[in-house]
């Protein structure tokens, strides 16, 4: 029946094809959502399927580049399915909405659906697909597609070049993923991601140098420091609905990569553990450091995103050191963390970026500085905003506390260890965890409190059509999936213990004394946080039973003294950071657009200032590089110098070097 499923999901994505192109912009729109709505019925099928019978394998025949092609549909394949299909509904129906506005541009629009079904199925065959060159294919399609769908908006230049940006980085992922790959193949002699097992088994050595080449791939993707530099560019311009997705499951994909090669490759885990630890510390710190100080609300967004990976690469960082001193617990709480933050980040980073874009169409505009007040124009936006914010900044009774516990309770387990080296890591680990949690706080009170609340700091016009029921209502179901998690965290326990047992040595059993007391610890947590709104609710009954008797009056805000008589005296984003961005100057790089007046100028014409925080991994490590490559090839702009004539003697050089070299080759064989 799985592989029914999954063969129905492509010939789904194919037809999509054939379809969608005879379309115009309505039935577009209800054609693609009745096609998506389908494939997350068929999907939950399958994710049911697999947690209650079982993992499933199947191979197909193939060809003689590929070999036998095996398809294997295990509990990590299921837990990533799920988190893909959940943001993909909610993307796809609030994406109808948010793209109305663009209902003249039909061609792009095809397009866009098109291209966001392939990002779908792209997806989920990266999960299930074991054969190395089908899984580099799918890869690419799934790199591509997001590209197409990221540059909707083609004709504005910022998007085409964040775009390109991603397409290039993208590939340089794929690049290092083919090496591996290619290396893989030379030494086992097949395509199939078991012979990977069974090799680096006999060959541990190996199995280091593998995963670090497959680590940075996946990283790439992931956004893990400093290989993230696409992502901030990427976010704020592409359409609200994909910014959810791609970092509610694009970026997860990679994560998804990690923790697969990490279940076949057998090698140093401990070195492997450190190393991930260290990369996710600087990860999840550099992240809510630069997301602190940005103006732009995506933009925020997206470094919170990158700071969320680092969390969860916390996890595996963990889950590797357990398996590496055969812990199961550090097992369980680690990758079991790793695993429940992937889905819980999926939920609440997909709500924040889809509100952004309440708030672009609201305003047309994301500037944090310029915004305030919403609360009274888009109250139902704002209050999911809020919920939003408590739960990535880690608060009961909401999703991201139960999952941050996780890894918690595996760090202070850690602690009990008699090597004081390993306590040393889990020490570390902590307190970047903590100081990772109060930054998230800083964060999401600024963007929260300066978008929200007040008054706006200039004259906006807000549009609140995009507050109505129909725009929200996956707002609403995402907010209950992450109340049903941080309630009844009982419910995701059975599945999350079935995919952390993947990563079990294949010496080890079933521990039922960690299980149970792990199941223990995350049934009261849910007791607690039932605990904690029944008594919110209790007093907030009380309350409204002692003063509904009272008449009630409205004043003013009280102005300390003074009432400001203009907007922009409140605190703004900038204002609100300035001594945080002070300290960490060294590393929150600051730089200051303006143009200098001359001495020698008497009658100056008008200047403009602004300020900017620059990411310091790309003015170091990534720009260099750039500006060396772009000043080679600027040597070689002749070449493109718009001549026929030119291009067509292009051409036949080639030819003639080909037909040169194939001649050497047969007098060669010749002789």
């Amino acid at each position: 029946m799985e592989k029914h499923i999954v063969e129905i999901l492509n010939l789904l994505a194919i037809l999509s094809l054939a379809i969608f192109p005879f379309l115009k912009a309505r039935k577009l729109a209800f054609t693609a959502l009745v096609s998506i709505i389908v494939q997350v019925l068929l999907s939950f099928v399958l994710v049911y399927q697999v947690f209650t019978n079982g993992s499933v394998e199947y191979s197909y025949s193939g060809s003689l580049i590929t070999g036998s092609i095996s398809v294997k549909i295990d509990y990590l394949s299921a837990w990533f399915i799920l988190v893909i299909v959940f943001t993909y509904f909610t993307g796809a129906w609030y994406g109808i909405h948010y793209m109305k506005k663009y209902r003249e541009q039909t061609s792009n629009l095809i397009l866009h659906a098109i291209a966001y079904i392939f990002v779908f199925i792209g997806l989920i065959d990266i999960c299930i697909v074991q054969n190395s060159i089908v899984f580099l294919v799918v890869w690419e399609i799934m790199a591509f597609s997001s590209f197409i769908v990221i540059v909707f908006e083609h004709y504005n230049k910022e998007t085409l070049k964040a775009g390109l940006n991603f397409l290039i980085q993208s590939h340089i992922s794929i690049l290092f993923l083919t090496i591996a790959f290619i290396w893989a193949k030379v030494k086992t002699g097949s395509f199939d991601f078991s012979a990977i097992s069974v090799y680096t088994a006999l060959h541990p050595r190996m199995g280091l140098g593998l995963f670090a080449l497959f680590f940075i791939g996946f990283a790439i993707k992931a956004g893990f420091v400093p290989f993230h530099t696409w992502l901030p560019h990427a976010h704020p311009v592409a359409p609200a609905h994909i910014s959810g997705v791609m970092s509610g499951v694009i970026i997860k994909i990679g994560i998804f990569g990690i923790l697969r090669m990490l279940t076949i490759i057998n090698a140093n885990y401990t070195i492997i553990g450190v190393c991930i630890l260290i990369i996710s510390i600087v990860t999840g710190l550099y992240g809510v450091m630069m997301a602190i100080v940005q103006n732009n609300l995506k933009r925020l967004l997206a470094y919170s995103s990158i700071e969320n990976i680092g969390i969860i690469g916390l996890g595996i960082g963990l889950g590797c050191l357990g398996k590496a001193s055969n812990h199961q617990w550090l097992v369980i709480a680690g990758f079991g963390g790793a695993l429940l933050h992937t889905l819980n980040h999926s939920l609440f980073k997909s709500l924040l970026f889809y509100i952004a874009g309440n708030v672009y169409q609201a305003t047309h505009t994301l500037n944090i500085d310029s915004l305030g007040g919403l609360l009274k124009k888009i109250p139902r936006t704002a209050y999911l905003f809020l919920i939003g914010s408590l739960a990535i900044c880690g608060f009961p009774p909401f999703n991201g506390f139960v999952s941050e516990f996780y890894i918690y309770n595996g760090f202070f387990k850690g602690l009990q260890s008699n090597q004081s080296m390993f306590n040393l890591a889990m020490l570390f680990s902590i307190f970047a965890l903590v100081l990772i949690g109060g930054l998230a706080l800083i964060t999401f009170t600024k963007a929260f409190g300066i978008v929200f609340l007040g008054k706006s700091r200039e004259p906006l016009h807000v549009d609140e059509t995009f507050d109505n029921q129909a725009v929200v209502f996956p707002f609403y179901l995402i907010a209950l999936a992450m109340l049903l998690v941080g309630l009844f965290p009982i419910l995701f326990s059975s599945s999350l213990l079935k995919t952390s047992s993947l990563f079990f040595n294949t010496s080890d059993s079933y521990s039922f004394v960690y299980l149970d007391k792990m199941v223990g610890d995350i049934s009261s947590i849910g007791f607690y946080s039932i605990g904690f709104i029944l008594l919110a609710a209790t007093f907030f009954v009380l309350r409204k039973m002692i003063t509904s008797k009272r008449p009630s009056q409205t004043y003013e805000t009280w102005g300390c003294g003074y009432v400001a008589p203009i907007q922009k005296a409140q605190y703004s984003g900038r204002s609100y950071t300035r001594t945080y961005s002070r300290l960490f100057a060294p590393i929150v790089y600051e730089g200051k657009d303006f143009k200098r007046i001359k001495k020698t100028s008497l009658y100056p014409n008008h200047r403009k200032f602004s300020t900017y925080y620059a990411d310091f991994w790309e003015q170091y490590l990534v720009l260099p590089p750039t500006r060396w490559v772009s000043f080679i090839l600027d040597k070689f702009q002749f070449i493109q110098n718009g001549n026929v004539q030119s291009y067509v003697i292009y051409g036949l050089a080639f030819i003639l070097v080909i037909v040169i070299v194939s001649m050497l080759s047969s007098i060669n064989l010749g002789v």
